[in-house]
């Protein structure tokens, strides 16, 4: 069986992607132009960026002094996805799109992801700042700047942490001062001068497009001159890298935007890393002091605004991770089969006289592989649902769009952090197939897991998300979206009792789900946030993990309805081994969540 094979199986057996071509959004659509849009994007991505995955990572982009420096390849990859029209493949026609629903784009996507995510991870960015003005933008906020970003003139950023900030948002300290008196009556929008530093902007310079358009997170200062502190102050601009006209063209100025520096990191090289300094003179704007940037939506909801972008980046990053690890498991996979060490274990002991066989013969090789396949054909499932409840949301009746709307919320935070987590761990046993073969440069294994390593980090590390889910989600709206949750797991569960094969996997569910609703209620039985969210990343862990079991159950549902194939017997075979072996670590996370262990808590600074 092969990658596309369960991509299929996925989005056309279990998910029945083909009924949302009866929606009149997509009913130009077909289960032949999705698959057209599959080949297309395959075919580039074998040829345009699986060759140069290893290059990109070799060759980092440097800065010469006056600009970022990036091999050819990534010059040739980033034009061909542009080519292929996939930065506006959600958008209307109107917009240059093709209008394809979210779980096409994202499955389209995620060839270029497993192919090089170094290479890819701009577009990325580009088509999650342009949607975001889509949804937030004035009219010609949208035709200036989201319009060429869905063409490829323009690439896009996010622009949220700051050196002494992180990802504490409330401490940012960059400015937004409005820029004279005809500030309000810009057609592209109030227009303020901004001054700070931004850190971690991926895709922050380059030369892969005529422009670049910042979304930035910046504050502006109270009647006394203050910035109001926390996050009810932040406000979102557009501050493009040069300035245009109201029809998008280039006026020949460069904005107030300059490079500070580029991080080296220790993967994910493709793409360039940045510190950028804004507003600081380096490139003087005629007319005042600071970078120009445009107002997205009201003031004070600027961070509102940006989780638009951020979750549906959180997505994207958990698919990211996950083609990574599956990358890794075609990897060891093809070498498992080719490898010849060691012979059978046989009553009486191994006979050396027999020649070697193949190691994926052997149980343990299997077992790794096995945890490989059930970790990230999970993780795709569960991201391919994610994003078939966003075109529920976008385009289902009013009822199913509040429900779908509901449950992104809950699964978001598990969306990001489950991949980045165990199809990371997939890497690690991808380099362990491998033996010392995966410890070297020769094989890509190593890379795989150098640039996966960034994903439990970027777009809200493990314990923001525990935070986020056991702190605000779970809670939410008196717990409504846990009960909503409950009632979908509760449904998988009764259809599977009723197939023997399955009954015994829906019971262990069942009790797993029981315990994780009873901890969820003991992290706040005493009310004190400090108890409940002290072990909020083994909450995540748990929550995650159960999420998991209730994805495999009900796709295995699916594989045991399904015609006999080895892509059915496979994933039939990845359910098994994730209630079997991997179930069983929840009871150990929900432990110290559900005694509000206080270890972590009374550790003292002195005794480290």
């Amino acid at each position: 069986m092969s990658f596309r094979d369960t991509l299929d199986f996925l989005l056309y057996d279990w998910l029945n992607v083909e009924t949302l071509t009866a929606r009149e959004r997509f009913a130009d659509h077909s289960r032949e132009t999705f698959t057209s849009v599959f080949d297309t994007c395959e075919r580039i991505a074998r040829e345009k960026f699986v060759p140069f995955n290893r290059l990109a990572d070799t060759e980092e982009p440097h800065f010469d002094g006056e600009r970022v420096v990036q091999p050819q390849a990534a010059h040739d990859a980033a034009k061909a996805f542009v080519e292929s029209g996939m930065l506006a493949a959600a958008q209307d026609a109107e917009m240059g799109g093709m209008q394809l629903p979210c779980v096409i784009e994202m499955a389209a996507n995620s060839f270029f992801s497993k192919a090089s995510i170094g290479l890819g991870g701009g577009a990325m960015l580009t088509s999650g700042n342009a949607n975001l003005l889509m949804a937030h933008g004035t009219e010609a906020q949208k035709d200036v700047f989201a319009k060429n970003e869905f063409s490829g003139r323009f690439f896009g950023t996010m622009c949220l942490s700051e050196p002494q900030a992180g990802s504490s948002l409330s401490d940012i300290v960059t400015r937004a001062v409005p820029d004279g008196e005809g500030a309000g009556s810009d057609p592209l929008g109030p227009r303020y001068r901004l001054r700070g530093n931004k850190m971690w902007i991926s895709n922050g310079e380059h030369e892969l497009a005529e422009n670049i358009v910042h979304l930035v997170l910046a504050k502006i200062p109270g009647s006394d001159g203050q910035l109001v502190p926390g996050t009810k102050g932040i406000s979102l601009f557009i501050v493009p890298k040069k300035l245009v006209d109201t029809d998008g063209a280039l006026t020949g100025e460069r904005n107030d935007v300059a490079l500070a520096g580029l991080n080296h990191k220790l993967g994910y090289r493709g793409i360039p890393n940045t510190l950028l300094n804004f507003g600081e003179g380096k490139y003087p704007v005629r007319g005042g002091a600071g970078a120009i940037g445009y107002l997205v939506g009201r003031p004070g909801d600027g961070l509102r605004n940006m989780f638009h972008m951020m979750n549906e980046a959180r997505i994207g990053v958990g698919l990211g991770a996950t083609m990574l690890g599956y990358a890794g498991f075609e990897a060891s996979l093809d070498y498992a089969r080719q490898r010849p060490q060691g012979r059978p274990v046989a009553v009486g002991g191994k006979d050396a006289s027999r020649p070697q066989v193949p190691i994926v013969q052997h149980a343990d090789v299997r077992r790794m592989l096995l945890a490989q396949k059930a970790y990230c054909e999970g993780a795709m499932a569960l991201a391919l649902q994610c994003a078939h409840l966003v075109d529920e949301h976008h385009t289902g009746d009013a009822a199913a769009a509040a429900e779908a709307g509901l449950l992104l919320d809950m699964l978001t935070p598990i969306a990001k952090s489950w991949p980045s987590e165990w199809c990371l761990e997939a890497n690690s046993l991808a380099i362990q197939v491998l033996g010392g073969y995966g410890y070297t440069r020769d094989y890509p294994v190593e890379q795989y897991w150098r640039d996966n390593r960034l994903n439990m980090i970027h777009e809200g590390t493990h314990g923001i998300q525990g935070l986020d889910l056991l702190g605000r989600k779970v809670v939410m709206d008196g717990g409504r979206g846990f009960a909503l949750l409950a009632s979908r797991v509760e449904a998988t569960i009764a259809r599977a009792k009723a197939r023997p094969a399955l009954a015994p996997f829906a019971e262990s569910l069942a009790g797993t789900w029981a315990a994780l609703a009873k901890a969820t209620q003991a992290a706040w039985s005493t009310g004190v946030p400090e108890e409940a969210l002290a072990n909020a990343t083994p909450y995540l862990q748990a929550f995650g993990h159960t999420a998991l079991a209730w994805v495999w159950l009900d796709v295995a549902l699916t594989a045991h309805a399904a015609p006999d194939s080895d892509t059915a017997r496979g994933l039939r075979q990845a359910a098994q081994f994730f209630f079997r072996y991997e179930l069983p670590k929840v009871p150990a996370w929900l432990a110290v969540v559900e005694s509000r262990d206080d270890t972590c808590r009374q550790m003292q600074e002195a005794w480290f």
